[in-house]
């Protein structure tokens, strides 16, 4: 059984515990989700894992040593003139390597038959990926590049945005064979479809998985267990995120109670050292002495609970007209974003905007707040709205030299709530989980999510009516997640939301447009998961009702064989009636040699490897002949 031992590892980072002497196992067949707020060292976790940074102390152990670990980071590094194909096969795979150089001789053979240097190499590779029995990893590669909408596969990867280096960085980690699959928050920049396809394709992965992810629905179809990292400790959960919930709050609760009792133990023995300061002139018996001090300082180490946040801030009033857009048109180069676009948002509604990566959802918002110029109609902004933008990039001015508390007083010292009570920045980013003792920090040590969660707090604090909101999703973690859910549940004005993430949008918006690319965009009033479950109900109905001619024609659509595969598919059926006939010899010779057991197992393993490369062949032969 291959085991992977992490013991009693600690990390610190400045005056910060990240995790302090954690240790846990994984086995086979583990699903393990990893949570907790931001900057608590998750992507450092991973990183120790997997041996790209050091840790103060504790150890990693594979068992065996050649334990094998794929490891999708958050952000990914290729070569910029790697095309996507290359950089999918980057890296010490043997496969991959095998594969790579069989597309160029694939591609030098199409260009020169003739050639007979070129077709000896062709020859060559071919018969070794029929060893290897890559050819099924090659049509891996093509399928899940395909599933994760990455077509064009020989372009540069610098022509790539972040979020489709990310998907590249994706394809790479799960067709890299291990023995734990570690993804670093892959459900970001992926559409819906795509995230579907990830939970179906993870089910049935072979090894064990370890992933941070904030996505609640996907930690519910991928996990069997929750690591919740939380000031420097790690608890463990058995179940889905659904269980966590539960265990969670339970767990809680009775480390509240403990607290409790605590302090009131605390508070008596701390009357005892009063009364016997005052009667014996500070001459008291040592043990009880020891015994208050010790209670003391358990009670400074106990980690406080999360408040439930009441983001009560005021907002000004917003009047019956708030947005509308009329016969708008919008072309990039040659794609069409907007196409005589008309759409009126009203006060207190609840958008949620999704569909299709690159179809224009950003582009959407920018045109709101008028960051980006139409090509043609009119955008309406009502007079009493205030917007505040939370963008998937941060244009504020973040230096990493700047203090948190002097970044969010830019915005203002206080805000008023709505009962009319004034609360202070430093009270605000205590209850954003920003601990008074790190608001002297410099911007420049906080994590990314930390970051993202300063800038959402900052853009609130400005106390907006409309909201617009792109992909706020990607990097805040679960419980800022709740925290913004929560806010926006009481909000009185309107909101607006990009975003893939199933349970966020399910909570948060009430009507949807979807973007299914070519300025086709759809409207549906309803929470996400019906329309989802709706769509799913259409194509099944689409699937059965597709005569026997419409099937004919997908199968006629698939693309044709190349030059080179033509020749390949003529000389896999001899070859497989060999492999065939070798078998049948060698299972006659086996009935000769009595109980000579040696020769017997020797044969045995001839067999086995022949009816590996003849089920190879057989699946290439398949796979070929249903395009010819």
């Amino acid at each position: 059984m291959k085991i992977l031992t992490i013991s009693n590892l600690t990390k610190t980072y400045g005056d910060k515990t990240l995790f302090n002497n954690i240790s846990f196992l994984i086995h086979p067949g583990d699903r393990i989700g990893l949570i907790g707020p931001n900057g608590t060292g998750k992507t450092n976790l991973l990183n120790a894992i997997a041996g790209k940074a050091p840790v103060d102390s504790g150890c990693v152990t594979r068992s065996p040593k050649d334990y094998r670990i794929s490891y999708l980071p958050q952000l990914p590094q290729f070569d910029a003139n790697l095309s996507i194909l290359d950089a999918v096969f980057q890296g010490d795979n043997p496969m991959f390597k095998l594969i790579k150089e069989y597309e160029k001789a694939l591609t030098a053979y199409t260009q020169h038959p003739n050639d007979a240097k070129i077709t000896a190499r062709y020859t060559q590779l071919s018969d070794q990926m029929t060893q290897a029995e890559a050819w099924n990893a090659e049509t891996d590669v093509k399928t899940i590049l395909t599933k994760l909408h990455l077509n064009d596969w020989d372009k540069p990867v610098g022509q790539l945005s972040g979020g489709q280096q990310k998907r590249v960085g994706l394809a790479q980690a799960l067709l890299t064979p291990a023995d734990l699959l570690m993804l670093d928050e892959p459900t970001n920049h992926l559409d819906f479809d795509s995230i579907t396809w990830l939970e179906d394709y993870l089910s049935k992965y072979r090894g064990a998985i370890l992933v941070v992810t904030h996505d609640r629905y996907f930690l519910d179809q991928v996990a069997n267990q929750i690591f919740e990292l939380e000031y420097g400790h790690l608890h463990t959960y058995p179940g889905n995120y659904e269980k966590y919930v539960e265990q969670h709050a339970e767990r809680i609760a009775n480390e509240a109670a403990s607290v409790h009792k605590q302090q009131q133990l605390y508070k008596q023995e701390l009357e005892w050292m009063r009364k016997t300061l005052k009667g014996h002139k500070g001459r008291k018996p040592q043990g009880r002495k020891n015994q208050f001090h010790e209670l003391e300082n358990n009670l400074k180490q106990v980690p406080k609970n999360k408040q439930q946040l009441d983001l009560n801030i005021g907002q000004q009033r917003l009047g019956k007209k708030v947005i509308e857009l009329q016969h708008v048109n919008l072309t990039f180069g040659k794609k069409p974003i907007l196409r005589n676009f008309d759409w009126l948002i009203q006060a207190g509604q609840r958008y949620g905007i999704t569909g299709l990566n690159g179809a224009g959802k950003t582009t959407l918002l920018n045109v709101i707040a008028g960051k980006q110029p139409v090509d043609s109609g009119t955008v309406i902004i009502g007079e009493t709205v205030k917007l505040g933008y939370y963008t998937q990039m941060n244009e504020e001015d973040m230096a990493p030299d700047k203090r948190i508390i002097k970044y969010i007083q830019e915005a203002g010292h206080e805000v008023i709530a709505k009962n009319g009570e004034h609360i202070s920045a430093t009270q605000l980013l205590e209850q954003f989980e920003f601990p008074r003792t790190t608001h002297g920090t410099h911007i420049g040590q906080l994590s990314g999510g930390e970051k993202r969660r300063l800038y959402l707090l900052k853009i609130l604090m400005q106390q907006p009516n409309v909201l617009l909101l792109d992909e706020p999703t990607n990097d805040l973690d679960i419980g800022t997640l709740t925290i913004l859910e929560a806010y926006l549940h009481n909000f009185n004005g309107t909101v607006i939301t990009v975003s893939h993430d199933r349970y966020f949008l399910n909570k948060v918006a009430e009507k949807l447009l979807i973007f299914d690319g070519n300025a086709r965009i759809e409207h549906y009033t309803g929470i996400f998961t019906d329309y989802l479950a709706q769509q799913h109900d259409n194509s099944q109905h689409q699937h059965k009702t597709t005569n026997k001619a419409v099937t004919i024609k997908k199968v006629n659509d698939k693309p044709k064989l190349t030059y080179a595969e033509k020749l390949e598919f003529a000389k896999l059926e001899p070859a497989i009636d060999e492999l065939e006939q070798q078998v049948t010899l060698i299972k006659q010779q086996m009935l000769t040699n009595g109980n000579d057991y040696q020769k017997l197992a020797e044969q045995q393993q001839q067999i086995d490897a022949l009816n590996q490369e003849l089920e190879a062949k057989m699946q290439r032969w398949e796979a070929l002949s249903e395009r010819m």
